[in-house]
């Protein structure tokens, strides 16, 4: 059995995914779950922020993250999808816009 050197995901998506199961998620979980360093977690959601997929909220000491999930995937496509549509197909959240 091959071992597989590639992922099907990016960790942008990754990263985006799991802020969708959990807005509260800490950095170092992300890290831990995806197999990245702290740094490379906290230098993937600050993409997403300069880029305005999420929406970084002080709670506490902690943060939360809110998903845009009205806005184009960054890629074009034949048709444009929405990251809330792609996070409900990866995620099966059923409360996500079709």
């Amino acid at each position: 059995m091959a071992t597989i050197s590639w992922t099907f995901l990016t960790n942008h998506a990754r990263v985006l995914l799991c802020i969708a199961h959990d807005p509260g998620v800490r950095l170092r979980d992300i890290a831990a779950s995806l197999d990245l360093t702290e740094r490379s977690a906290y230098g993937i959601v600050t993409d997403l922020a300069r880029a305005g997929y999420i929406v970084k909220q002080r709670d506490g000491r902690r943060n939360r993250y809110q998903i845009q999930k009205h806005l184009p995937l960054p890629e074009p496509t034949s048709r444009e999808r929405t990251v809330g549509e792609i996070l409900a197909l990866l995620a099966g959240d059923a409360s996500a816009p079709p």
